[in-house]
């Protein structure tokens, strides 16, 4: 047995990765154990509990390997600043402390954090080596383009290159300021959203707006060339040299004010979401086009932050020129972990390695299991009423009966996910068919804006009834959008303007259905998760409707719940109306008045992002 470990920590959502003679065994977030959002600590919790999930301590460890290169990355910082000196004084010396007292050292810090008991050195790896090693090794495909997007790592921001058998290079890449990620995030920020968590909710906003500002952001924002490589005007962005992302000139340009956290989201806010939205997709499928052309592959991993924007996905699987693309469901920085432990297997060890069309992923199942019957006990302990059931189909049936009802449900099951989505095991479900579950979800459940949309879980088997799947036939992470079939649309009502529009029926089941009629799918398998098929499969039994809405199990501000204890939290705080924990079902009206609080975390305020 060799078993390597994976990390990404310091920066932004510190994970690791457990790879047991080429096989993932476990993978995990900090944030989960922690509760803090996108934690940057060591994932010190992430760590022991994937590591007694196995069965293994730090002393099995083999090879330990960290995602990107420490001092690569500080030699940008000083490059930066002295390029900027001394306007970005500020923004070095936030910088500096964190690097002097632990990034600068990681070596030294991590064989501490690990007891001392490491075997060989520490492994690095340049960042978006990472990122592309965590779209390829897992990829149904034996070989493969490869294409990294994010904000930034060492000095990368995108990459290309190939990936043959059990080897990947990277062949190009574009460098610090010019990035796709930090121009989005740009934008983010201006349309009043915060940068690394808002970026979802610009492109949710998108289809409210209209792409009048995407001429003006090709012509004076980017220059792309033929290649599909990209110039950003500096002129208009910040984030080089201060803590913010863009200053006065932008607005100049744009010719409004940036918009507030706290004020409301005009028409210019959606005009805008619209056009860099527009603006990004096309220099995504002008990059597509290149490496096409310069590897003649029929298939493309992508992985890096940008990976995550389902809607240039989509268009990237329709229109551009491979014909089958995978996506790494880890795609950010926690994802690194995954890669860095793949490269050390294939690479550095020279392992083989035989592409699984089944998976190699496993549905993205990657955590710690729950233990269902302590857990349990111990929120029975406290007071909660819970009703247990032997035969799980009687449960999936009772289940559906209250889905049908209009009620909303908690679902936690077996391992959780790793990655930003929940997939079956940590969600909340709802009844796709009713118009109003979107705006009771959004503004009871998940206390966030009322124009956020939500996604389809579908049965694999019957999701091309509903979607145009096109070259796609399954889509297990949620990372692509399609569109709704013709004959499920129902025509829009053009008298309605602005977010009021979310309140419009748009297909069948009108709970998913986005502006656009587009829809982010999961498609779920027998294969991957037979309990969620289950599920699903007798709500399709009860209705005629294959699909059920399926939401991360969090609200606003908060990492998805882990535990069963914080599932109970969560949904008291809510307006959750019932939660399934393995086989057990509480129902909200059968709860004690004060609820119990298994366990020392607490719910945050609801801080609005």
């Amino acid at each position: 047995m060799t078993l390597i470990l994976g990390l990404s920590a310091f920066y932004h959502d510190s994970a690791v990765a457990l790879i047991d003679d080429g096989r993932v065994v476990a993978a995990a977030s900090e944030e989960r154990f922690t509760r803090i959002k996108h934690d940057a600590a060591f994932p010190k919790h992430a760590l022991d509990c994937c590591l007694e999930s196995i069965g293994a301590t730090a002393s099995d460890l083999d090879y330990v390997g960290f995602y990107e290169k420490p001092l690569l990355k500080f030699d940008r910082l000083l490059e930066d600043y002295l390029a900027y000196a001394p306007r970005g004084y500020r923004s070095f010396a936030n910088a500096m402390p964190s690097w002097l007292r632990t990034k600068l050292r990681l070596p030294r810090e991590i064989r501490q954090q690990l007891g001392g008991k490491l075997k060989h050195r520490v492994v690095f790896c340049e960042h978006h080596q990472s990122h592309a090693a965590s779209a390829f090794f897992p990829s149904p495909f034996q070989n493969a383009a490869i294409l990294t997007l994010d904000g930034v790592g060492e000095w990368t921001t995108t990459g290309w290159g190939v990936g043959q058998d059990h080897r990947m290079e990277l062949k190009q890449d574009i460098r610090f300021p010019h990035s796709l990620g930090l121009l989005y995030s740009a934008f983010t920020y201006f349309c009043g959203f915060r940068v690394n968590s808002g970026e979802y909710k610009l492109m949710g906003l998108a289809p409210y707006g209209q792409p009048r500002f995407v001429d003006l952001i090709r012509k004076t924002l980017i220059r792309v060339h033929e290649d599909g490589s990209y110039d950003l005007n500096m002129d208009y962005f910040t984030f080089g040299h201060t803590l913010r992302m863009s200053g006065s000139k932008l607005e100049r340009l744009l010719g409004t004010k940036r918009r507030l956290p706290n004020e409301p989201i005009r028409q210019v806010d959606m005009d805008i979401a619209a056009s860099i939205q527009r603006a990004i997709e096309a220099v995504i499928l002008q990059m597509a086009k290149y490496v096409h052309h310069q590897t003649g592959l029929d298939s493309l991993c992508l992985a890096g932050g940008v990976a995550l924007n389902c809607v240039a996905n989509g268009r990237l699987l329709r229109e551009g020129p491979f014909k089958n693309v995978w996506i790494q469901p880890a795609a950010g920085d926690a994802g690194g972990a995954l890669g860095v432990a793949w490269l050390i297997w294939h690479q550095l060890l020279n392992h083989p390695r035989q592409a699984n069309a089944a998976d190699a992923q496993q549905g993205s199942l990657l955590g710690p299991a729950m233990d269902e019957a302590t857990e349990m006990k111990a929120l029975t302990d406290r007071g909660a009423v819970v009703e247990s059931f032997a035969d799980r189909a009687a449960l999936d049936r009772r289940v559906c009966e209250l889905i049908v009802e209009g009620k909303v449900v908690g679902w936690v099951q077996g391992r959780m996910e790793f990655g930003p989505r929940a997939l079956g095991n940590r969600s909340i479900l709802a009844d796709p068919r009713r118009p109003e579950m979107q705006t009771t979800l959004n503004l009871k459940i998940k206390r966030r804006e009322s124009f956020r949309p939500f996604a389809p879980a579908i049965l694999e088997e019957h999701a091309e009834a509903y979607f145009e799947m096109g070259r796609m036939h399954h889509s297990p992470y949620m990372l692509f959008t399609f569109q709704v079939q013709p004959s499920r649309r129902i025509p829009s009502d053009p008298s309605v303007q602005g977010i009021e529009r979310v309140r419009q029926s748009r297909s069948d089941l009108p709970a998913i259905t986005h502006l656009d009629y587009s829809a982010r799918v999961q498609t779920v398998c027998q294969e991957t998760n037979p309990r969620f098929h289950s599920l699903l499969s007798e709500f399709f039994r009860q209705t005629g409707c294959p699909a059920l809405i399926n939401t991360s199990f969090n609200v606003r501000g908060e990492p998805i719940v882990r535990t069963a204890a914080e599932a109970y939290r969560c949904f008291m705080a809510t307006q959750m109306d019932a939660l399934v924990v393995g086989n057990h079902l509480m129902l909200r009206n059968d709860q004690p008045e004060t609820a119990p609080t298994a366990g020392h975390h607490h719910l945050s305020e609801w801080i609005p992002d």
